[in-house]
């Protein structure tokens, strides 16, 4: 037992965060603030608080905080009197912390589908992507945009006129006569032909054109797109509520139906073809809550940075609960340490030069919803003064699969994708103050995984904010009902929480805000 405690008492310095005062800069000599204020409100963030909030907050008692149930409804309680306490105030008006967000449950359309007088079966020749409202569509032609691009460097929308119409196009994106992609320039794919990204790229180029209804050819992940949206599986989406739009990915066989050379042809054309759509939205209607607190800037007030962690989790399955501790339980009490000691530097008279934002987001686990609604219909605070995004998903544990052995590390994602000054700060306050291993396995473009886009700091960094998304990786009990508290390493958590922490500081208190020199 005494050796035992002896190496925890070792490893535990050997991850304590803020005991370095040495001097950094980056290496465009951008200096790191060397207040030492920072060391001061970041020992503030113990592991203990961070244990006593998580074993509340992860426990069987707030029923696995799946979206729209009763116990996220607990866990968004539990937030706002936790601010309360803090004093620290809500981003809203009337003091209420919650942010409506208007979801809807996917039950499976009824949908009648014709083209020239064929009828068309659902889920056999034809799954609806989104959701949409009642609706019914007649026309006699349908507009072919080849591969749906609307891009800078390159759009099959030029001098097409698609609004209200029904569009067809295909997955995949043109090279040039050397086999290089036109808009990378080189071998590597662009969004526009990675499934993940140009599912909704496409989708958006299409609606902001105009159009009516979307057929996507993609044969590829037919069945996929099956699996997924033509059962539903507890799934939701946002309200629409710009008008009607529909999106459809379509089989072979109807494909061809409209557009016989359809794989082959890259030219745009409209085609006279027939389709008839009757679409009926059978969705259950409910409201959730992202939870949003902020501390003022004294000097900058205008200027944000925004801390991210999702409060929800998977719920009860077969009468288990799913506790979520680390997923994402760790980064909500993370924020709530970050958020005192901000407050704390407040009541010293020392509060953040630019303002500080704490958004605790719903429904991420069921497809980004909750981050989506704020950034995509009502950010509280303006996109374009948001400096960054700090985004906290899974920093409890430790990642078996991870080759090097070391436990004082981090995975970060997404901090130099759109900011290099915003990675050499990350890269200076964790030298100077933590002294973690940071981690970028992840963060590579061909990461098979694609994590950059799986957390919420996405829908900021596809609005050109830069992002950096703090990650321990998975782990066996990952979104399993064995994510419970006393699973978590509070060491570590502490001194990760401790890292988030420095780094907004600095990014709230230097004098000019972070340069956007990647913007997409």
């Amino acid at each position: 037992m005494k050796k035992f405690l002896f190496l925890i008492g070792i490893s535990t310095a050997l991850v304590a965060c803020g005991s370095s005062q040495k001097k950094n800069t980056t290496s465009n000599n951008t200096i790191i603030s060397e207040k030492s204020d920072a060391t001061t409100y970041a020992n503030s963030i113990t592991e203990a608080e961070l244990k006593e909030m998580l074993y509340t907050y992860a426990s069987d008692e707030f029923e696995g905080r799946e979206t729209g149930q009763p116990g996220q409804k607990k866990a968004v309680e539990y937030l706002k009197n936790h601010y309360i306490d803090l004093g620290v105030a809500s981003a809203l008006a009337n003091d209420k912390y919650f942010q409506t967000v208007p979801l809807q449950t996917l039950k499976t359309p009824s949908v009648s589908l014709t083209v020239n007088g064929k009828n068309y079966e659902g889920l056999e020749d034809f799954v609806s992507l989104n959701l949409s409202p009642d609706g019914k569509i007649n026309t006699e032609d349908i507009v072919y945009v080849a591969y749906g691009i609307d891009d800078e460097k390159y759009s099959n929308y030029e001098g097409l006129d698609v609004k209200g119409k029904v569009v067809l196009i295909k997955a995949g994106e043109p090279k040039n006569t050397d086999g290089e992609y036109i808009i990378s320039g080189s071998s590597t794919t662009s969004k526009w032909s990675n499934f993940r990204q140009e599912f909704a790229a496409k989708r958006d180029a299409a609606k902001n054109n105009g159009a009516k209804a979307v057929l996507f050819y993609n044969p590829e992940n037919f069945h996929f797109a099956v699996r997924r949206y033509g059962s539903p599986s507890g799934r939701m989406d946002l309200i629409e509520t710009k008008g009607d739009f529909y999106y459809f990915m379509i089989t072979n066989e109807l494909a061809k139906a409209i557009h016989s050379d359809i794989e082959k042809s890259d030219e745009t054309k409209t085609l006279a073809a027939s389709i008839a759509i009757d679409y009926k939205n059978d969705g259950e209607i409910f409201d959730s809550e992202n939870v949003v607190a902020f501390i003022e800037g004294s000097e900058k007030p205008e200027e944000y940075i925004v801390i991210s962690a999702h409060l929800d989790h998977e719920g009860i399955k077969d009468g288990e609960v799913y506790n979520g501790a680390d997923d994402d339980g760790s980064g909500t009490v993370a924020i709530l340490e970050i958020a005192e000691a901000f407050k704390k530097a407040v009541k010293d008279g020392k509060g953040p030069k630019r303002s500080v934002v704490f958004l605790h987001v719903t429904a991420e686990e069921k497809g980004l919803l909750g981050s989506r609604y704020y950034t995509d219909v009502d950010p509280i605070f303006p996109l374009e003064k948001t400096v960054a995004n700090l985004n906290i998903d899974m920093i409890g544990r430790t990642d078996p699969k991870r080759k090097k052995t070391n436990r004082n590390y981090l995975y970060l994602i997404g901090s130099d994708k759109l900011s290099t000054e915003l990675h050499e700060i990350s890269e200076a306050v964790n030298s100077k103050y933590c002294n973690i291993d940071l981690d970028y396995t992840f963060n590579a473009d061909n990461d098979p995984n694609r994590f950059y886009y799986r957390s919420d700091h996405y829908n900021f960094a596809k609005n050109n904010i830069p992002v950096i998304f703090y990650f321990n990786g998975t782990h066996e009990d990952y979104h399993k009902p064995g994510d419970t508290p006393d699973k978590i390493q509070y060491d570590l958590l502490e001194n990760r929480t401790r890292l988030i922490f420095h780094t907004a500081w600095e990014l709230a208190n230097r004098d000019k805000k972070i340069i956007v020199d990647k913007a997409k």
